[in-house]
């Protein structure tokens, strides 16, 4: 096409004039070639899990600094963005725990969850009153699509009457699948007409592999079998009742799971199972299935070498099947992450934000995530598991900003839905400085997400096809100790400051 012709002169201008112009003894050489393209980016998402419930109904100049901190694409008077722009809000349909209150076994209050549908058999969507005022937020700021999400079959229909499972056996009987599947539509329609938004995906199982038996929150295991039968009962629900909501499928424990059984037979080896045509319990043709499988990358982001080899394998089977996009669907940082870093106790600061912002490079440069979406967007806890942080108050309270939060948006906030992974290659290969690039064909724009997590100043070698071009325009908006996507329009060089995450978009 004339127009890809055109942007790929152009940005062999731009890189060719960079290259004539930056160099020093400290570059380090990017090759961004535009012609090798990648997947295209669909969202970059958090949930609502699970202080939304009680934060949305906070004081109104609290809660909207929050949720224009999650969803705002707006500007700053400086040119810093308000907040990191989330492409994709995930909305936890609960399974009524919350109603059950401490005869749930869960201790935690702050980790049950409200449902729609009553004891008494009714619905009342004047439930999730905190969830349903982000949600609204989020689509008043821009946010167009989204997620619902279930941990655990509703109460009333699970074997135990509990949310959470028993022995590590899956809490919900065959003869309840339609059940499920009516109570998930009705919810579905139920907040469509309460808050005029459809919802793009729906994803019925949680984490499969876990036992769920501690009912420290919702949850139950499940087999590849009961995944299957009861994905083809949804889908039959949700045609019969005209619902153009998808199924998003996997949600994996850990991403070995979906290319091999790992320890758990049965419940792993979800790309196979689920994907490909020979496998008995294909769903792959199912009407409402969406043509995604999707993992969490728990546990498999140390050492370096570990991470990039497992994302490879994930890359590998992913690519086998046609059609077949990846999903990285939830993350925080939990574990002792072979000793580099520990999930417990809050870290607002950038040692945080740079191994998240390391972990979301390697997911989508290696393995090829199409999606990168967050486990909680507002954390009570002492923990490294949110982006924003809150007092444990269920009425009011205090609110914490986070590196996280805006390493997150140096790359939520600028590679938008649409674009695509381009190639880049760099002659830095240790993980001490990672980068990766996008184009956005419309706007002619090159977007590259650079971490230095070196403790020196590099400078940017920037190479490309050849061309000529006087007239560069880039921006850069980095996140460091000090700052929160600062803007700066980049000189002839452009510098990577230390111990920082740093988005260039190039103007083509």
């Amino acid at each position: 096409m004339i127009l890809q012709k055109r942007t790929l002169l152009l940005a062999g201008s731009l890189l060719c004039y960079l290259h004539n112009n930056a160099q020093t003894a400290s570059d380090v050489t990017l090759t961004i070639n535009a012609k090798r393209t990648y997947q295209t980016i669909d969202n970059f998402a958090a949930s609502d899990a699970w202080s939304c419930q009680f934060v949305g109904n906070w004081p109104s100049a609290k809660k909207t600094a929050i949720a224009d901190w999650l969803f705002s694409m707006d500007t700053a008077a400086n040119g810093a963005p308000k907040g990191i722009g989330l492409s994709m809000w995930r909305y936890n349909l609960g399974a009524g725990s919350a109603q059950q209150a401490d005869a749930s076994g869960m201790k935690d209050e702050w980790r049950r969850a409200e449902s729609f549908l009553e004891s008494n058999g009714n619905y009342n969507f004047n439930n999730q009153t905190g969830q349903q005022w982000f949600l609204t937020a989020a689509k008043e700021r821009g946010v167009s699509k989204f997620l619902a999400f279930v941990n655990s079959p509703n109460v009333q229909f699970t074997k135990n009457k509990k949310a959470s499972a028993e022995k590590g056996l899956s809490n919900l009987d065959s003869s309840q699948y339609q059940n499920v599947a009516t109570d998930i539509c009705k919810s579905l329609e139920g907040l469509r007409k309460k808050t005029g938004i459809t919802f793009d995906y729906i994803s019925p199982v949680n984490e499969p592999q876990w036992d769920w038996s501690d009912f420290v929150q919702e949850g139950t295991p499940y087999s590849n079998k009961e995944v299957t039968a009861l994905t083809k009962v949804l889908s039959n629900t949700l045609n019969e009742q005209k619902l153009s909501t998808k199924i998003l499928l996997g949600e994996a424990g850990l991403i070995a799971y979906l290319y091999t059984d790992y320890d758990k037979p049965g419940r792993g080896n979800q790309v196979r199972d689920f994907m490909e045509a020979s496998s008995p319990l294909y769903v792959g043709n199912v009407k409402s299935v969406a043509p995604v499988i999707c993992a969490h990358s728990y546990f498999t982001t140390s050492p370096y070498s570990k991470s990039i080899e497992l994302r490879k394998q994930l890359a590998g089977k992913i690519d086998s099947v046609k059609g077949l996009s990846y999903w990285q669907s939830e993350y925080c940082i939990l574990g002792d992450n072979n000793g580099e870093i520990d999930g417990n106790k809050r870290d607002t600061g950038m040692k945080s934000a740079l191994y998240l912002a390391s972990v979301i490079h390697t997911d989508l440069a290696v393995a090829n995530a199409a999606a990168w979406q967050w486990w909680l967007s507002i954390s009570p806890y002492d923990y490294k598991d949110g982006l924003i942080y809150i007092d444990q108050n269920k009425t009011d309270g205090n609110y914490y900003d986070s590196k996280m939060l805006w390493a997150f948006g140096n790359y939520s906030r600028f590679v938008r839905p649409g674009m695509k992974r381009i190639d880049l290659a760099s002659s830095q290969t240790d993980s001490s400085l990672l980068a990766s690039a996008y184009i956005d064909q419309k706007q002619k724009t090159i977007v590259s997400v650079v971490v230095n997590n070196g403790k020196e100043k590099r400078n940017l070698n920037l190479q490309g096809i050849s061309g000529k071009r006087k007239n560069v325009q880039i921006e850069t908006y980095t996140t460091d100790a000090t700052r929160k996507l600062a803007k700066q329009t980049a000189g002839e060089t452009v510098t990577i400051d230390p111990q920082s995450v740093t988005t260039l978009v190039i103007h083509l």
